[in-house]
Formats: structure tokens, C-alpha cells, sequence
């Protein structure tokens, strides 16, 4: 009798996971109490893979040898339990897809920036020749692309949800952006429970595999002499210091050669704020660590476009500039957008709020912002918060009633930034549903502000 695999989930992972599953000849259900989308229920139906929607059978899951799980349902659900109450192994979509791939991998984590760093990465390595994949978090499924066509290696994004259902797997390039406070929620409201997982991605590395990390995060710099000392450990900063293998200067990114010292003009990149510096060394230390020549680093690095959404310009309206910023759910990721600007901002922020500090983003508030108009339902938190310095607050529930207060406080040369510190679901499907109506918005202003400067013209 074949082993059974049931997968959980019939998203992009897990129809990815039970394809995989197919083709190493187990038997294969998979399981979704939502509604999956007729794209996916026609890709299982062409794979011949069983599956329901709207419901979970218990007897049939418990019959499994193994479980995969989608990354969005938690560790401590009852199904969850009541499967590992059984002795079935749960385990993730990336650690059921490693398992039959002989590539090497380079996987990235971090609270903020791990999506920037990931494509950045990948964009590098493809652009030298590599046989490379991407994968992950950044919405391309590992086990999809393992079936059907394996490859040299892979460049993966790991969210903490991810490395929580890894226990096997082992990385050839681990990659440690930063640690911040989010999803605490799903971590008994724990921080340190989400300091562990992120380090999770350090597991099983050996002799010759390479971890590289951010040393001017406190968290991780106070974990790292703990570290099993067989990896290459390899860190990067802002400052230069003795162990650091890159540093920034005011024009450089600065990479240690032995005796020699490499650098990149800064000038030069398509990414801005110290923050995507840090996320550019170490993309490029990749790419050093895999043999890539510094020609080809140096010529890719200036053609790299970035994740829409993420410091995204969309547009110019009488020398005011607007930024995309809705993937920023966090506050911690609105201080990296603020940092970025060295300009007077106009911050359209506000969602639904995940139990945010907003203390930490405070003193760049107090000298950049000039105005901040709140995007939500309920602006309330937003209000009572900043009301106290920043004496120019606007509240609307329309992002196109937003984009257009932004303008009418900005002047020439202003930035009028969308970076909301917040969820979306109190208005939008998603974080990218908000981006897109956001320069929608923009993109309807600016013909309005052009065709009427026409007429008077």
C-alpha cells in the first residue's frame, strides 16, 4: 500500500506541495475548509489529485503518513493538534520540497526586507548564469517547481510560519535581515517564541555552508556567539568594523577581499535607504559566496527593479513625488520608509492596526512629517497618537479622498508616501489591492491636475 500525504491548503503551496507528492508516486488528498480558486481546482483535477473545499474530513486526514501544511494555519488550530495527537508528522511545504531536490539553497528571513533581499538575490544570480529558481514567500511554490523542473539552486523567501514547519532541511546560504516584533499573535504573544523561529533557519547547517546576518540588529548580535561555530558566519553593517565582511560609507557599499577592499557606488543602485543597503551587501554577498565574478555583480546590481509596493514611485504631480509603500503592515517597516527620505513627507498610514507601537517611529515623524492623513476605518489610534506633534492630521476612509488631502498639503519637491504601518483588511482585499488602488489614485489626480492646467492654458 502507498504512503498517504495529505495536504492542508489549496493555495499556491499546497497545490504545489500535491503535485510534488503525485509525482513521487504517494497517494494524495488535499484538504481546504475555504473555497479554492477554479484556476487551482483545475490544475488537481489535471494532476488527477484528490480534494475537498469548504471542509475538512477528519477520519480520512487521520488516516495520512504525513501532513503538509499551508503556512496561514497555525501550529496550535485543533486540527493541528488532533493530527499530532495521532503521531502524524506536520510538516511545511519548503521542508517536503528540499527533501527532493538536489540543489543548493539560499534561504532569507527577516521581519522586514526579506522580499527585497530575496529578488534582489535571485535577480544576481540568474543575471550571471546561473540554474536558479525562486520560491517561497514571495508567492512561487519550491515543491511545484521541484516536480517539474529541478534546478542548480534556489533563492527562497522563509517567513517565521514557514521555518516553524522546517526541522530537516538544511540551507547551503542562511540569511538573517533583522528581527522586530510581528505575528506575535501567532507566538502566545511571546517575542522571544519569534526570536527562536526566525533562527530556525540556521538548522542543520555544516562545515562549509554560510550564515549571514545583520550585526546592528541587537537581537541577532546577542544570539550569535551561541552559534554553532562550523558555520561560515559573515556579517554586514552600516558602520565598518573588524568582523564585518560589508560596510557602508556616504558613497559605497564597501566589501572586504582579503587584504583589498571592494566597493559599489551607491549611486548606482536602484534601491534607496540605509535599510535596502543592508539588503543589497547582503544579496551581494551572495553572490560572492557562489563565485559570482565582480563584473557581473557590478553591472547586475544597477538593473535590479523591485517588488511593486515596497517604496514603489508612482508618479510626479507638479514636483510632488508619490511612493507605493502598502506592503509596510508594520511599523517597524514604515521607519525603514521614512528613513529613506531626506525630503519633507506627507504619510497616508492607518489600516487595521495589530497592536501597534507607534512610539518607535516617532522621532522620524517629528523631523521629516509635515502632515499625516490616516487611511481606515477607525482612524482613532492614529489620531490620539501623533495629535500631540504633528499638528496637521486628516482621517478618511477612501484612498482616493487621501491621495488627494496628501497633495493639497505638499509642495514642490514634497513626498507624499504610502506607507500605512497596518494591515488592509478594513478596506482592501490585501496589501497589494490597497497599492494598486493607491496609484489608481494618483494616476487619476495627475490627469485631473494636467487637463485642468490645460484649460487655463
Amino acid at each position: 500500500m502507498k504512503d498517504s500525504i495529505v495536504i492542508l491548503g489549496g493555495g499556491e503551496s499546497g497545490v504545489g506541495a500535491a503535485i510534488l507528492a503525485k509525482a513521487k508516486g504517494y497517494e494524495v488528498f488535499l484538504s481546504d475548509s475555504g473555497i479554492i480558486s477554479s484556476e487551482k481546482k483545475k490544475t488537481l483535477t489535471e494532476h488527477k489529485i484528490a480534494f475537498e473545499e469548504g471542509t475538512h474530513s477528519i477520519e480520512k486526514i487521520l488516516q495520512a503518513s504525513e501532513v503538509v501544511k499551508s503556512p496561514g494555519i497555525p501550529d496550535n488550530a485543533s486540527l493541528i493538534l488532533k493530527i499530532k495527537d495521532n503521531q502524524i508528522p506536520v510538516i511545511s511545504e519548503i521542508e517536503f520540497a528540499i527533501r527532493y531536490s538536489k540543489a543548493k539553497f539560499v534561504g532569507i528571513t527577516g521581519t522586514n526586507g526579506k522580499t527585497t533581499t530575496t529578488l534582489l538575490t535571485y535577480h544576481l544570480l540568474k543575471s550571471s548564469g546561473l540554474n536558479v529558481g525562486l520560491a517561497g514567500n514571495v508567492g512561487f511554490s519550491l515543491a511545484r517547481q521541484v516536480a517539474e523542473e529541478d534546478k542548480e539552486y534556489f533563492v527562497v523567501e522563509l517567513s517565521s510560519f514557514q521555518l516553524d514547519g522546517m526541522s530537516k532541511s538544511k540551507l547551503h546560504i542562511a540569511v538573517l535581515l533583522n528581527i522586530t516584533p510581528d505575528h506575535l499573535n501567532r507566538y502566545d504573544n511571546d517575542f522571544s517564541k519569534y526570536v527562536d523561529s526566525k533562527f530556525r533557519i540556521i538548522s542543520n547547517m555544516q562545515k562549509g555552508d554560510y550564515f549571514i546576518y545583520n550585526s546592528d540588529d541587537q537581537r541577532i548580535s546577542e544570539r550569535i556567539n551561541g552559534l554553532n561555530s562550523h558555520v561560515g558566519k559573515q556579517s554586514v553593517s552600516l558602520t565598518k568594523s573588524e568582523t564585518a565582511v560589508a560596510y557602508l560609507t556616504d558613497k559605497y557599499l564597501m566589501f572586504q577581499d582579503g587584504p583589498t577592499t571592494k566597493r559599489v557606488s551607491r549611486d548606482g543602485l536602484t534601491l534607496r535607504g540605509k535599510h535596502n543597503m543592508i539588503n543589497s551587501m547582503v544579496a551581494i554577498q551572495v553572490a560572492r559566496n557562489l563565485g559570482i565574478s565582480w563584473n557581473n555583480i557590478l553591472q547586475d546590481v544597477q538593473t535590479f527593479e523591485n517588488v511593486p509596493h515596497r517604496l514603489e514611485y508612482s508618479g510626479e504631480i507638479n514636483g510632488v513625488e508619490f511612493y507605493n509603500d502598502s506592503k509596510a503592515t508594520n511599523v517597524d517597516a514604515v521607519w525603514y520608509a521614512l528613513e529613506s527620505f531626506d525630503r519633507p513627507i506627507v504619510l497616508i498610514m492607518g489600516g487595521t492596526d495589530k497592536g501597534n507601537d507607534y512610539t518607535q517611529i516617532d522621532e522620524l515623524v517629528k523631523q521629516k512629517v509635515k502632515a499625516i492623513v490616516a487611511l481606515g476605518i477607525d482612524n482613532t489610534k492614529i489620531e490620539s497618537h501623533f495629535n500631540s506633534f504633528v499638528t496637521d492630521i486628516s482621517s478618511t476612509d477612501s484612498v482616493f479622498q487621501a491621495v488627494q488631502i496628501a497633495y493639497s498639503k505638499a509642495k514642490k519637491d514634497d513626498v507624499v508616501l504610502l506607507s500605512p504601518a497596518c494591515a488592509s483588511f478594513d478596506l482592501f482585499k490585501n496589501y497589494e489591492k490597497r497599492g494598486e488602488r493607491f496609484k489608481e489614485a494618483v494616476e487619476g489626480l495627475k490627469g485631473k491636475v494636467e487637463g485642468n492646467l490645460m484649460m487655463v492654458l
